[in-house]
């Protein structure tokens, strides 16, 4: 329960930061953008949100088993793919509880600011009329986006987890950092030995 307890804690400061830092920025790079590029802005954030989505639904729908076979034969990302999967549930609670769901709430806000600012210098309708109108349609496109992407994922969702897997094989690669040896669930099972039998990760 007291691991429970930390997760949930970790996750939601974790949430609040991204959310204020992500929000003040993008709504302060807004401010002082045309309408067309702020708009630009705002397509980008809801793609981000939609592709996190499409990746935290492929990572809880792929198998494992197809990667052992393509990590024998060191095929670039299949290690990192098999590392995805045994820890599906902390990377769908990343991709889509918090950039998915950040995302979300940082296009309504960005939208309602672009709003203002039409109505702002329009004034052909009232404030208000702009703000439903434009985030209405955020909400519309990224429900619709992320409808067509959970299909996609759970069709393909072998070969996404494979190209997350060689995104990170290539970050690991050019920063040096090892991505894939965070967390309790990273690498192959340990033979069972004297310590009580239990297994344990490399």
């Amino acid at each position: 329960m007291g691991s429970d307890i930390k997760r949930f804690l970790a996750v939601a400061l974790g949430t609040f930061l991204i959310s204020l830092i992500s929000n003040y920025a993008s709504n302060t790079v807004v401010g002082f953008l045309p309408f067309v590029p702020a708009f630009g802005v705002l397509i980008v954030i809801i793609m981000i949100g939609i592709l996190f989505d499409i990746i935290g639904v492929a990572t809880t729908a792929a198998s494992e088993v197809p990667y052992h076979a393509m990590a024998a034969d060191k095929v670039t990302g299949a290690k990192q793919a098999m590392w995805i999967v045994r820890n599906a549930a902390s990377i769908a609670t990343l991709c889509n509880d918090m950039i998915g769901d950040i995302a979300g709430t940082l296009s309504g806000a960005v939208g309602t600011s672009i709003a203002f600012a039409i109505a702002r210098e329009s004034g052909l309708l009232n404030r208000a009329v702009w703000v439903t109108l434009l985030v209405s349609a955020v909400a519309a496109v990224t429900v619709g986006g992320k409808a067509f992407g959970k299909q996609l994922a759970i069709q393909k969702a072998n070969d996404i987890v494979h190209w997350v897997g060689k995104v990170i094989y290539g970050l690991e690669t050019v920063t040096g950092l090892r991505i894939t040896s965070l967390g309790n669930t990273v690498g192959t099972n340990r033979k069972r030995g004297a310590n009580g039998g239990r297994n344990r990760w490399k």
